[in-house]
C-alpha cells in the first residue's frame, strides 16, 4: 500500500510541475501576444496622426459637412441657370 502512495506522489508531482509550467506558458505567450498587438497598434495610432497632420496641413482644418451645407440645393432650375450658369 505505501508502494502506492509512493508512486501515486510522484505521478502527483509530475503532473503538478507539468501544471505548473503549462500555466507559466499560457501566461507568456499572452504576454507576448499583447506585446506585439500593442505594437502594431501603436505603429497605426502613430500612422493615422501623422495621415491626419498631413492632412490638416494639405487640406486644412475643418470637415466637408460646411461646404455641403453651403449648396444650394433650394434654388429651382431658373434661379440656378441665372445665378451660375449666365456668367
Amino acid at each position: 500500500m505505501n508502494f502506492i502512495k509512493i508512486i501515486l506522489a510522484m505521478l502527483g508531482l509530475i503532473f503538478g510541475v507539468m501544471l505548473v509550467f503549462w500555466l507559466i506558458g499560457v501566461v507568456s505567450s499572452l504576454l507576448w501576444y499583447g506585446f506585439w498587438l500593442g505594437l502594431v497598434a501603436a505603429i497605426g495610432y502613430g500612422g493615422y496622426k501623422l495621415f491626419t497632420k498631413a492632412e490638416k496641413k494639405l487640406v486644412g482644418p475643418g470637415t466637408a459637412h460646411d461646404e455641403l451645407g453651403d449648396r444650394d440645393y433650394s434654388l429651382s432650375w431658373e434661379e440656378y441657370d441665372r445665378k451660375y450658369l449666365k456668367k
